[in-house]
């Protein structure tokens, strides 16, 4: 596979992944302002277990899984500007949390994910195969 396709299949599975994971941070962030007060004010500690619904959009938002793929998608592409491949291992977390989220929960951007995940996984082994074999990896 030629390094530039390589290229553009890391870098659109991190793509991918930030804007899933902005878009639900920025989304669902949009739809429980009415919970702030109850976050500022401090109101879930010892309390953030309850089934309450400023616990649930506090969950479901800012300590959901939002952040993390903001920040592991982003991660991706910064690596892929530098000429740095992700560790496998990355991939294989994404994906293995796309799919639980994908089989639980719909609609949910979890089917996306996957398809990301998957594409990371791909580019990630061809970039690999490469290296051994002597080529330029990704370069440009």
């Amino acid at each position: 596979m030629e390094r530039q396709s390589v290229n553009r299949m890391i870098k659109w599975a991190g793509v991918v992944l930030a804007i899933i994971g902005g878009g639900h941070l920025t989304i669902g962030l949009l739809l429980s302002s009415s919970s702030f007060d109850e976050w500022l004010s401090l109101e879930l500690w010892g309390h953030w277990w309850e089934d309450t619904p400023a616990a649930n959009s506090f969950w479901a938002n800012p300590a959901g899984f939002g952040w993390p793929l903001l920040l592991v998608g982003s991660l991706i592409v910064w690596m892929d500007r530098r000429g740095i491949v992700a560790p496998e291992f990355l991939a294989w977390a994404v994906l293995g949390w796309g799919v639980v989220c994908a089989v639980i929960v719909e609609p949910t951007p979890g089917p996306v994910v996957v398809i990301a995940a998957i594409l990371l996984l791909r580019g990630i082994r061809v970039a690999g195969a490469q290296a051994e074999s002597g080529s330029p990896v990704l370069a440009s």
